[in-house]
Order: structure tokens, then sequence, then C-alpha cells
């Protein structure tokens, strides 16, 4: 295992000098939050990969090819797909808007009275997302170091949380660049292929297995469904992606450069499913499907490879983590805390806010690390995460894209309504019910229309000034939205 260790600390190493180095760059608030929105195609597009396949669809997506076979993948397939439908059809119009957060988006298109509500729940969810990352650290170095739960999240979550207060969004796009080759060479072009070999070919798997492990359907028409809900749709609607849309050098980047990722993360979501799929034939009875991933590294692959591919667990874990680490600090700095105290920042005004940013993901990272050692289910964890997002804000943000007559109250409506009915299900019928997010967004999307149509329409000014952003003919926001034309 000497090999292995270096390996990953060698890893490791290189993540905390791209931090270092990221800081020299990070001098504005557009370079620290969104890379100076200059990230070319080849760059986006694996930084946008890297940050949308964490710890739940590498280790998540084995399990559940363990459990259920080649359906196993429509959980990561349907992240696939909420990528490809944001980039083709949403992604150029958001880069236009050229502002930091969901909720600036909210304020522009409905009048600026929306922000702090959604985003007070778009900061449950980076803050649930992030979580479930750093969680997922201990599963990694139990099978390294054999390490003590917290220590392996106080371990991996310092590490994410110092490159991403020295450098920024320029420090997380480097480390991604390189988890994505990782995760590359070691889950695809690495164990892919060693699992299947080892489990005696696809001949030898379809025989020693039940005929539903190779069922496109098997995982069920309900659970496929509800997966489309939570994450096809919220692909749509997350600060981590939006922000990551941001940082795109133009509309075009961002459309063709998440269609690539997109059509990456298919691919991921099938290999997943054939190395749980492999582990099954393997290892038969392991106690839980989630250690299929962690059993097949440790047992099957060679010296040096195995550290490379627990490194590709690592670099999914950690990029996943440090997108919504940084998308939960923008959101509570900009969105709440800004906010609340009622600073503007005038044009001739000195204010650090670099330096303010830099100290929200800190005491964010915090916040992650401790609630992640509280917390022991990851899925629990992902799914309240994508529940108050998809009950709570997916109707105002995309009825504000496609329809005009969506007024400020019916947003504010649809927030407030559907984040307490997702709330009360989870409590009523538990958090990994499927009535959550069903009636959740139904009574949003109630809500909305409603409120609506009974509320005076928005100031034509406010949709002349939002149409023009959408055009791209505006120049990027000041620190805080412009307050609506009375």
């Amino acid at each position: 295992m000497a090999v292995d260790y270096l390996v990953i600390v060698a890893y490791l190493a290189g993540m905390l000098a791209m931090g270092w180095w990221g800081m020299r760059r990070a001098r504005s608030k557009s370079e620290f939050l969104v890379a100076g929105r200059r990230l070319g195609p080849a760059m986006y597009s694996g930084t946008m990969a890297a940050i949308v396949l964490g710890g739940a669809s590498t280790i998540g997506g084995v399990g559940l090819g363990y459990q259920y076979g080649l359906s196993g993948a429509w959980m990561v397939f349907t992240i696939g797909l909420g990528l490809l439908a944001l980039s083709v059809f949403f992604s150029a119009r958001i880069a236009r808007l050229k502002v930091y957060t969901v909720s600036e988006m909210l304020d522009l298109r409905y009048g600026g009275r929306a922000g702090v509500i959604s985003g007070v729940v778009m900061w449950a969810y980076t803050l649930m997302l992030a979580v479930t990352s750093t969680i997922a650290y201990a599963t990694i170095f139990d099978v390294l170091f054999d390490m003590n739960r917290t220590l392996a999240i106080v371990l991996g979550g310092s590490i994410v949380v110092a490159y991403s207060t020295l450098g920024g969004m320029w420090s997380i796009t480097l480390t991604d660049m390189v988890q994505f080759v990782v995760k590359t060479i070691g889950v695809l072009l690495l164990l892919l292929p060693i699992a299947v070999v080892k489990a005696g070919g696809f001949g030898e798997m379809k025989a020693q297995l039940p005929t539903e492990y190779f069922d496109p359907l098997g995982i069920g028409g309900e659970t496929i469904f509800t997966y489309v809900l939570i994450y096809t749709f919220g692909m749509l609607i997350g600060q981590d992606i939006w922000q990551r849309v941001f940082t795109a050098r133009s509309d075009r980047t961002a459309k063709w450069g998440g269609t690539v990722a997109g059509t990456y993360c298919l691919a991921y979501a099938l290999a997943g499913a054939v190395i749980g799929t492999a582990a099954k034939v393997l290892y038969p009875k392991l106690g839980s499907a989630d250690d299929a991933f962690a059993t097949i590294v440790k047992e099957e692959l060679p010296v040096g490879v195995r550290g490379l591919v627990l490194a590709a667990a690592l670099a999914a874990v950690m990029s996943t983590s440090s997108g919504a680490l940084i998308a939960c600090a923008t959101v509570a700095n900009n969105d709440i805390w800004s906010r609340l105290r009622g600073i503007v920042t005038s044009p001739g005004e000195e204010h650090d806010e670099v330096k303010d940013n830099r100290a929200f993901i800190l005491l964010m990272g915090l916040a992650v690390i401790g609630t992640a050692i509280a917390i022991d289910n990851v899925v629990e964890a992902l799914t309240v995460a994508y529940n108050l997002l998809v009950g709570g804000l997916l109707v105002p943000i995309l009825g504000g894209l496609v329809w005009k007559r969506g007024t400020v109250h019916g947003a504010l409506a649809s927030v407030v309504v559907g984040g307490l009915a997702v709330t009360v299900l989870m409590a009523t019928h538990g958090i990994l019910a499927n009535e959550p997010v069903y009636y959740g967004l139904l009574a949003s999307l109630a809500a909305y229309l409603v409120v609506s149509l009974a509320t005076p329409a928005t100031d034509p000014a406010v949709l002349a000034a939002w149409r023009e952003r959408l055009a791209g003919r505006t120049p990027e926001l000041p620190s805080e939205p412009v307050a609506a034309p009375q």
C-alpha cells in the first residue's frame, strides 16, 4: 500500500498547491466567484463534468449498479440529461445575465424583492449538497488508512476548505480540471475494464446474475420518474451549477461546452452501473451496496493502480464538495448577509469583496464539516437538498425564464408554499418518500400560477431591463442588485 499512499498524498498536496496558485489570480469579485467569466470550451466542459459527478455519482452509482444492475445507471443518467437540457435550452441566456447568484436573477426578473427568501432556500440546498460530499470522505479514507470517521471528514474537508478559501473559483477550476482527468483515467479507463475482466466478461456476468440485472428499466418506473424530478430538474436551477455557467467565456461556450459535459455524464453513468454489476458477481454478499466501490478497488486492483482509482474517488468527492461550498458561501454572503445588513456599495466606496467572500467560504466550510460529522446518512442528506431545491425554487426560476406574466408575489408564494410543503411532507412521510417532491412541486406550481394571475403584472420597465439583460446588451451587475423601479 506504500505506493498507493504516495499517489494519494501527492494528489492532495497538488490540490493545495493549486489553491495557492489560484490565490494569485483572484484579485476581484468576478475573478474570485466566477473565474473572471473567461473559461474556454475545454476547461469549461471539464470543470462542469467534475462538479456534477461527485461522490454520490461515483460511489453511489456503483452501489446502485451492485443493487439493480445496469438500470442502476439511471440516477447519474438523469443528472446528465439535466445538464444537457440546461446547456441546450437555458445556458446561453443564463451566461448573458452576468450575475453571481440565482437570487440575483430572480431580482432582475421580478423586480428586486425575491432575493432573501429564495437565497435561504438555495443556501440550505448548497449546504446539504456540500455536506453529502464531505461525508463521503469517511468511506475513502477508511479504505486507505483505516481512519476514524470524524478524522477522515475533518482531513478531507479541511483540504477542500483550504484551497477554496485561498483562490475561490480559480483554485476550484484548476483543481477540478485535474480531478476530471483523474476520474476519467481512474474510473473509465482503468476500473471499468479491469472490473469486467475480473468478473469473467459480460457473458459470465449474464450467466451469474438474474435477468433483471440487465433490464434497462429494472430499477422501476416510479424511481426513474423521481430521479428525473429531483436530479434532471435540479440540474436546471442549482446555484452550484449556475455558478459554473457564469464562468463561461461566451454563451456559445456555455451551450456547447455544457453539452459535451452532459454527454460525458451519460457515459459515466453507464460505467458506474457496469462496475457495480461486476462487483455483484465477484462479491455477491456484501453488507451494503455502497461498499461495492471500495471493495472492488481494494481487492481487485494492483498496487499503484489502486491508489490512482482511489484518487479518482477523492477527485469526484472534492469536485462536488468545493463547488457546493463556494456556491453556499456566495449565497450566504451576497444573497442573505449583505441584504440583511442593507449594504449597498457605491462606485466610489472602498470595499474588499474578495476578503468578504473568502471569509464566508471559511465560515461555511467549518459549518459543512461540523454538519457532516453530525449526520451519517448520505442519501438522506442529498434527498433533503434536492427536495428543497426542486420543491421551492424550480417553478419561480423556470417560470421567470419562460412566462412573462409571472409576478414577484407569485414567485414568493411559490418559494414559501413549495418549501413548506416539502418540509412538512418529509417530516410526515419520511425523507426518502416520493410524496414530498411530487406534492411540493405541485403546490409550488399552483401557488405561482394563482398568485401571479391574481396580482398586477410585473412593471414593464423591469421586464424591459430583463430582456436587455437576457440579450447581453447591459454590463455586469454591481455588487448588489439594482433596486426595482418604483
